[in-house]
């Protein structure tokens, strides 16, 4: 196997920018859609830019503490999606055309 002439590998200032650049996505896709289903799926990138932040840091520093708490983090929000999910899709089906200003209604 030969290696590319000129490959260059990613550093950690790359996964930084990535991050930064999935995150303001999210941000974006928060403030400007209404849909809710985009905008939980925008606010999962949002958490998986900050997991993306942590894994990089912990690999840069040599410290295992960052990739633990990303595992906790994908825990909680595996849980998080299944009951988001479950409100969001009860939600549409019962209205199809629903923003978050309809769901917001919903509050005691």
């Amino acid at each position: 196997m030969t290696a590319c002439i000129g490959a260059v590998t990613p550093t950690t200032t790359w996964y930084l920018l990535l991050a930064a650049m999935l995150f303001s996505l999210g941000v974006v896709g928060v403030m400007v859609r209404r849909n809710p289903l985009i905008l939980f799926m925008c606010i999962e990138l949002m958490l998986n830019a900050v997991n993306l932040t942590f894994i990089a840091l912990a690999r840069r520093l040599g410290d295992i503490g960052g990739q633990s708490t990303v595992f906790f983090v994908m825990v909680v929000a595996a849980a998080e999606v299944v009951v988001g999910l479950g409100i969001i899709v009860a939600i549409l089906r019962r209205k199809p055309g629903a923003t978050t200003d309809d769901i917001a209604e919903l509050k005691g």
